[in-house]
């Protein structure tokens, strides 16, 4: 047992959300025994931004779903993808 590196795409309700404090929210909801990493923004279309998020979690049954579920629940979060989940660095 150890833990995964899980990068998670989080998109915003909208162009005029703003990142910086999304991206404060989510780090605060992240639930117990998952631990933040990094984050960036990263450009999709039309000026919209989503927010890439390294979050380490135990690599545990039920792997990213609380992460997923507990970020899916922040106002001004539209989705909530994994898209790459592996060993951290």
């Amino acid at each position: 047992m150890g833990d995964v590196a899980a990068t998670i795409r989080i998109m915003p309700v909208s162009v005029d959300t703003d990142l910086k404090a999304l991206n404060e929210r989510l780090i605060a909801a992240l639930p117990e025994g998952s631990e933040f990493g990094t984050s960036k923004e990263d450009p999709i279309a039309f000026g919209l931004k989503a927010i890439m998020m390294v979050v380490l979690v135990g690599d545990l049954e039920g792997g990213t779903e609380k992460v997923e579920e507990a970020l899916a629940a922040v106002e001004g979060v539209e989705s909530v993808t994994v898209t790459e989940v592996g060993r951290p660095v």
